[in-house]
């Protein structure tokens, strides 16, 4: 009698529930269908039909996220939201570590070409090499004096930079704050 209730509900939980597809606020959900690939269409927050085991879909958070740039970050895990310190040399060849974080989003409109051109790894494969090139690039224009003094202007220029990079990948940064900008050791 267990078993029967076991296969029931497995069968109720897959194809009953595998009609729908339910989105929280602040995501976006995108469809891969097996006949015709990634959808275009990006599903909102809300409950939204789909054909059960013939079409996949893919949740992504569209809220803004923050990647923090520290001292002691963990890379146990390449999709975490982080990094280490990001080393530049500044034009009077100062060596100096930048600390602080990157605010982004997804691009909703972008979703399904960002999940079929890039995938989940988003994280390793996007905002951090960009980040990284971006930040190091910008700021070795600068002598150490200027970066510490003209902070705000750093920050938006760093903006504009970094989201010339992310906006083809389907990403938007949203703000560049910097924390700690100190010379290296």
């Amino acid at each position: 009698m267990d078993l029967d209730r076991l296969v029931v509900g497995f069968f109720v939980d897959e194809v009953v529930g595998g009609f729908f597809i339910s989105v929280p606020p602040g995501h976006v959900a995108c469809v891969y269908d097996r006949g015709r690939g990634v959808l275009p269409h990006v599903w909102g927050p809300g409950l939204h039909l789909k054909i059960p085991f013939w079409q996949v879909a893919k949740l992504f958070n569209a809220q803004i996220l923050e990647y923090t740039i520290h001292e002691g970050f963990d890379f146990q895990n390449r999709e975490a939201l982080g990094d280490a310190p990001i080393k530049a040399t500044s034009s009077d060849n100062h060596n100096i570590e930048i600390e602080g974080s990157i605010l982004f989003r997804i691009n909703k409109h972008k979703a399904p070409q960002m999940w079929e051109n890039i995938g989940d790894n988003f994280v390793s494969k996007v905002v951090r090499p960009f980040s990284r090139s971006r930040v190091a690039n910008v700021v070795s224009a600068y002598t150490l004096a200027q970066v510490k003094a003209n902070r705000p202007a750093l920050e938006a220029q760093l903006k504009a930079a970094i989201n010339q990079e992310f906006n083809d990948e389907g990403l938007i940064c949203e703000g560049v704050l910097l924390s700690a900008v100190k010379e290296a050791k």
